[in-house]
């Protein structure tokens, strides 16, 4: 087992030394967030779970896609809504609050650091919570538009879907075509897109500029959750190396950074960041 007693008193060790002295900058993925019921995308090896994600490309190119994308996402962001930060994001807010981390970047666009008490958390990936106009640019909140999405789509109110990562889920087609997709509340415009990167998208250049200004003013990187498939993600980790500075992670499971990693722990993040936030303190 991974996470007996004598295990996780060896990691906290192994983190309190790595980690004493040295204020690091953090960077979260799907992995911290699986005990708060938003499932990841990717099992212990690094490999995609069920079918690919919508691309962004796709989600651009046609009225239909934009429609299977919005009567998924519709059934799928309740459970978004209502995750609570778990042990693992009020820990590293702790650490935060007392100066014992630099600052807080997150792959993940559930804004459950925010929720925690993060501050100036670097969202790489957007977030569910707002909504972007691709027509006049303006930004709404997600509750908006699901109001809107329910109101539109009553028959869609008893419909069951299996929840899938960042608010998807698995919808049987039939319910697809129906579908009203929400409109702007600004131009009317029917192309709304949530304010999140989708696979084959850019991070936003500020963004990227933020992410690797934090990088370059860190001591170190530690890695939580993540197994740093997505090159954002992973040219961070590079980034800091290159630097000649510690990258540890904390993750269940092979991350594409294995190589680049001085430290490396297989342990619940849940568990193991609070005896961190505890000992650091």
């Amino acid at each position: 087992m991974l996470d007996t007693l004598d295990h996780q008193q060896d990691h906290l060790d192994t983190l309190h030394r790595a980690m004493t002295g040295r204020r690091f900058l953090v960077l979260t993925g799907a992995g911290i967030s699986t005990s708060s019921g938003i499932p990841d995308y990717r099992d212990g090896e690094g490999v995609r779970r069920g079918k690919p994600p919508m691309m962004y490309q796709e989600f651009l190119a046609t009225p239909e896609a934009r429609r299977r994308y919005w009567a998924r996402a519709m059934l799928g962001w309740p459970r978004v809504r209502i995750a609570q930060p778990n042990k693992a994001h009020l820990a590293l807010a702790t650490l935060q609050q007392h100066g014992r981390i630099s600052g807080l970047i997150t792959q993940n666009v559930d804004t459950l650091h925010d929720q925690a008490g993060s501050r100036d958390v670097i969202e790489l990936h957007g977030s569910l919570h707002r909504v972007l106009c691709l027509d006049c640019q303006l930004r709404s909140e997600r509750d908006v538009i699901q109001r809107q999405m329910e109101v539109d789509n009553p028959h869609m109110a008893q419909v069951h879907a299996v929840q899938a990562p960042d608010g998807d889920t698995l919808l049987d087609p039939v319910f697809e075509q129906r579908f009203q997709v929400p409109h702007c509340p600004h131009c009317d415009g029917a192309r709304l897109k949530p304010d999140v990167v989708f696979f084959g998208e850019n991070v936003a250049p500020a963004t990227a500029l933020k992410a690797m200004t934090a990088v370059e003013h860190a001591e170190g990187l530690l890695v939580v959750g993540s197994s740093l498939m997505a090159y954002s993600a992973f040219r961070l980790c590079k980034a800091i190396v290159e630097q000649g500075k510690p990258v540890i992670a904390i993750n269940l499971g092979k991350t594409r950074g294995d190589e680049l990693l001085q430290v490396k722990i297989q342990a619940s993040c849940e568990r193991l960041l609070p005896l961190l936030s505890e000992k650091l303190r």
